[in-house]
Parts: structure tokens; C-alpha cells; sequence
């Protein structure tokens, strides 16, 4: 069989692009037969010279500039785009879902009951639109107070670094207290606690924040440590490989996006409060927190935190955008997905654990909520 000759145009600077090589890896170890190309290449570089006489079979790559575009788009052979930049929009393109992302960065700031929450960006990102404009969707259909920041990024045009950092710390100090703050990836979030800790606010108990990559090294080195949603970058760079190997084949490969839905997240100090003004409220959210794998019910609930059930509907509903049941199972079935990926239990074995009586109701219910039965899930994600 003759080995296909495919280049990887991806840096491998941060977790996530590190995160769709290895899943581009993974593939080859089920499916081998290529000859990878990894270049050293800087995130929005310019073309590479070589690439003008390369006279390879395929390529993935993260095209975020023109000069990338128009080099590939001379090359007429199969690409697969894995970035949200989008120059090239007639290429199959693989991305995260970046509006699940946002999701669930705001129900885990909802849950730990902020009412005012707030996103901060960074200009010229489609990703960083996109999930800026579906994190506000979400905090706003929950009733709660969304909050909106952006600035340049280094090597913008223009960037001039001490106005920027000025910019973001006018905003800080205009925000209500407490209020919980997604930043748009983890450096940015970074930039927030760094800027957080010059202004004398206290995280996370006036300000807690949240990013996105969950890049280890990074969030254990932030002060606090930093909370992170996991984007499922291993299984980003898996389907790009597979799409890439489609069209090298010669089968037609739609012009259309693949979006790949985040892990979940990465809980660490940044975000371990509750700013729940309702004393009882927070006491049952704390409760369900310990207790959703148990096996409780509501009635478990109003036997320990006592008031009618009418009443802990709305209290809770109120501060957490959800109800007490709700709760419990989102909890379990965040657990559910935790074992599936990190163990290799069985899952009858993960339904006792995780409070459900039987592994054929948690089938349903996972099924119900995920799109998919656990086993394909398990399927999918890295270990």
C-alpha cells in the first residue's frame, strides 16, 4: 500500500492544538498508512515557503490567515480546515462546538448562583464571537444579568499592551460584586486573575472566573488556580483524519462544519464558591453537590433542609436556573461521564455509583440528554 504523504500545518504551542495532533495520533494507530509532515509553525504565520512546491496528498490545518488560504487553495489537493477562521469556506472544517462551550461555562457560573455574569473576549475571533454571543444567550434566557468585554490581541494591529490591560481593569472595577466571568480561553482568563490581583478583588469570592482549553500547565500556574471547560480537542483531531482520509480516497466530502462538543469541566479555586444570597438555597445546592450519586430525591432534600416543596421549587429555580431534580440528575450524569471516560467500569457497576437503579434507565436518560448511549460515548473520548 502506498503511503500517503500528509502535512500537519497545526502549531503545538497550547493544550488544545497539542490536543488535535494527538487526536489526529490516534487515528493513525487504528488506521495507519500516512507520512506525517509536523513543520514548527507559529499560530497566524505567514505560508511557509516550502509549501508552494510540496507535492503531497493531503493536509490539516488551522487557517486563520490569508497567506495560508491562498497557498492551500493552490495546491488542489484535499484539506481539512480544524479552525473557526473560515477563509477557505469551501473546505470541510472540524471545530468545537463553541456554543455548547459557552453553555456550559454559564450553567456551572448559574449553578454556583451568580446573577451577574459577564463574558470577555478578544476581538477578530470568530470562536470568541461565537461563543461570547451564545453565552449571553444563555445567561439571559435564565433570567440573570449578562455583562460584555473585548480588546485586541497581541500582534494586532495597533495592540498597544498598558492600554489594553487599563481598559480591562476600568471594566473590572465598573462590574457589580460578586459576579462570575467567563473569559474566552485560558490565557485570557489568566490576564483576568493577574489583573484581579493588582486591583485588590478577591477571587472567586467577588470576581470568579472561568476559561476555556483546560491547559493543565496553565491553570495550575494561575493564582488561584483556574477553572477551564475541557474542549474534546483529541476527538476534534480524530474526525479531521478521518475526513482528511475520505477525500484522499476520492469520496466527496461535504464543504460543511463538524462540531465537536466539549468533555465538560475542569473545576478548581476560581470558581469553588457559591454566591448564593438565599442561606438555605445555597445549603441545598451544597447538599445535592455531595449527595446527587446517592441515590436522593427531592423528598430526601425537604427532609433535611425542611420547607414545602412549592417553595424550594421556586427559591431554587430562582437562584439556579433550574430545578432540585434537574440538579441531581445533571450532577449524576456529569459523574456518568467522568467514569466513562476515565475507567473502564461496566456499566452496571457505573449506574450504582451514580445513584440510578438500573444501567437500562441510565441508558435511556443519558441517551436522552447526550444524543447517545454511553457505550458510543466511551467509544469516542480520549482516556
Amino acid at each position: 500500500m502506498t503511503r500517503k504523504s500528509v502535512a500537519l500545518l497545526v502549531e503545538t504551542s497550547n493544550a488544545y492544538a497539542r490536543g488535535l495532533v494527538e487526536g489526529i495520533t490516534d487515528y493513525l494507530r487504528e488506521f495507519p498508512g500516512w507520512s506525517i509532515y509536523l513543520p514548527e509553525q507559529q499560530r497566524s504565520a505567514e505560508a511557509p515557503r516550502w509549501l508552494t512546491n510540496w507535492h503531497g496528498d493531503g493536509v490539516i490545518a488551522r487557517i486563520e490567515t490569508s497567506q495560508i488560504a491562498a497557498a492551500l487553495a493552490k495546491l488542489k489537493i484535499p484539506v481539512i480546515d480544524v479552525s473557526a477562521a473560515r477563509p477557505l469556506p469551501d473546505l470541510p472544517w472540524v471545530e468545537t462546538d463553541d456554543a455548547a462551550i459557552a453553555r456550559l461555562a454559564a450553567d456551572h457560573l448559574l449553578q454556583r448562583g451568580f446573577r451577574n455574569l459577564a463574558y470577555c473576549g478578544e476581538i477578530g475571533f470568530n470562536w470568541s464571537r461565537w461563543r461570547g454571543e451564545a453565552f449571553t444567550q444563555e445567561v439571559l434566557k435564565r433570567g440573570a444579568k449578562c455583562y460584555h468585554f473585548e480588546n485586541a490581541t497581541r500582534g494586532q494591529q495597533g495592540y498597544r499592551w498598558q492600554e489594553q490591560m487599563d481598559r480591562l481593569s476600568h471594566w473590572l472595577c465598573q462590574l457589580p460584586k460578586p459576579i462570575g466571568i467567563m473569559a474566552c480561553y485560558d490565557m485570557k482568563a489568566q490576564q483576568l486573575l493577574d489583573t484581579c490581583r493588582q486591583l485588590g478583588i478577591a477571587v472567586p469570592d467577588e470576581v470568579a472566573v472561568i476559561g476555556v482549553d483546560n491547559d493543565e500547565l496553565l491553570c495550575n500556574l494561575c493564582d488561584p488556580p483556574l477553572s477551564s471547560v475541557i474542549p474534546d480537542a483529541r476527538r476534534t483531531g480524530y474526525l479531521a483524519a478521518e475526513l482528511l482520509q475520505q477525500a484522499m480516497e476520492g469520496k466527496k466530502v461535504p464543504a460543511e462544519g463538524h462540531f465537536i462538543e466539549p468533555l465538560g469541566v475542569a473545576t478548581r479555586q476560581s470558581t469553588d464558591v457559591l454566591a448564593i444570597e438565599d442561606r438555605e438555597i445555597a445549603a441545598v445546592v451544597r447538599y445535592i453537590r455531595l449527595h446527587a450519586c446517592s441515590g436522593i430525591t427531592v423528598k430526601d432534600i425537604l427532609r433535611d433542609i425542611p420547607m414545602s416543596r412549592r417553595v424550594l421549587e421556586n427559591r431554587f429555580l430562582k437562584w439556579v436556573g433550574k430545578t432540585p431534580h434537574e440538579a441531581i440528575l445533571q450532577q449524576r450524569l456529569d459523574r456518568v461521564k467522568v467514569l466513562l471516560r476515565e475507567t473502564e467500569l461496566p456499566l452496571d457497576k457505573i449506574a450504582i455509583q451514580t445513584g440510578f437503579e438500573h444501567p437500562e434507565y441510565l441508558s435511556v436518560v443519558f441517551r436522552k440528554h447526550f444524543g447517545m448511549p454511553p457505550g458510543a460515548y466511551r467509544r469516542i473520548s480520549p482516556s
